[in-house]
């Protein structure tokens, strides 16, 4: 397997909410306006600390794009997705950045979100939305 590193960042950081590791930090967001079927997520400039699957097209709500899902490399949970391509040119924009689900990741002030049975968000806040 091999050892595992892991990069510390500095700053107002998410991080997974599993198991801590730093994942992205504030300075970094790109849009806090991107919704996945969970609720809110964040568009990044980069983001650490996560390996990537296998490639795929998806028809999301801007158009068709080739994504890939993006995994903690610490404890395996999937934290989004990163684009690859997008097929609109008005969409070119988010090539090379990755969505990291709100719900899956804790805030810079170690808020969470979490998803009941009906879909709702419910318990931590987001108080970096402000």
């Amino acid at each position: 397997m091999g050892r595992l590193f892991v990069v510390n960042l500095e700053g107002k950081i998410y991080s997974c909410k599993h198991c801590k590791t730093h994942l992205a930090t504030y300075e970094d967001i790109i849009s806090k306006s991107f919704h996945c079927k969970n609720g809110k997520a964040y568009l990044f400039n980069k983001v650490a600390n996560v390996s990537m699957g296998e490639t795929e097209e998806r028809l999301m709500m801007t158009g068709k794009h080739t994504v890939a899902d993006i995994f903690c490399v610490s404890c395996g949970s999937i934290v989004g997705w990163r684009y690859e391509t997008a097929h609109e040119k008005n969409q070119k924009y988010k090539e090379g950045k990755s969505v990291l689900e709100r719900f899956k990741i804790s805030g810079p002030d170690g808020s969470n979100y979490w998803v009941s049975s009906h879909g709702r968000h419910i318990g931590g806040s987001d108080a970096d939305d402000a």
